[in-house]
């Protein structure tokens, strides 16, 4: 099984983040591509070609600095810290209409209450706790800050090539 889970093109995630600050400008933004966690291929394996105990609740995870490795879980990421420089739950995923194997949520938008570091963002099948999938988590070119105030929109689109 780990042949295939190595070999398997899972579908890719990418988010677009754009920060606007309070008075309504645009501090920064980025497009990056994601990195499908073993758990995450695993999951796609058992939830659509097994048919076991599918979900689909969809959950965006911010993460501070530090690196992601193909291993990491959310209960076990010893390279980086999640960052929740907002209040409530990690905020839900909704998806559009998929069409030519590509499928473009609803932008995520996230109302920043604390100053804080966002490395990167992802998407796991619980919005609080460990005990979810981690399916995805991708790094920033550069680490961003954020600030109370400030929103930040995410725009995950998932593709399969």
């Amino acid at each position: 099984m780990s042949k295939l889970l190595e070999a398997l093109p899972a579908p890719v995630m990418t988010f677009d983040i754009e920060c606007v600050g309070p008075d309504g400008e645009v501090k920064w933004r980025e497009t990056v591509r994601n990195l499908v966690m073993t758990a995450g291929k695993t999951d796609i394996i058992d939830k659509y070609l097994k048919g076991s105990a599918y979900t689909a609740a969809w959950y965006l995870i911010l993460k501070g600095a530090g690196s992601i490795a193909a291993g990491d879980t959310l209960a076990s990421h010893a390279g980086w810290t999640e960052v929740t420089p907002y209040a409530g739950n990690r905020p839900a995923i909704t998806w559009g209409t998929t069409s030519g194997g590509s499928n473009t949520a609803t932008a995520v938008s996230i109302s920043i209450n604390a100053t804080a570091t966002v490395a990167g963002a992802g998407c796991c099948t619980v919005n609080t706790g460990t005990s979810g999938v981690l399916y995805n988590m991708s790094d920033f070119a550069a680490s961003r800050s954020v600030a109370s105030g400030d929103t930040l929109n995410v725009t995950p689109t998932l593709s399969v090539s």
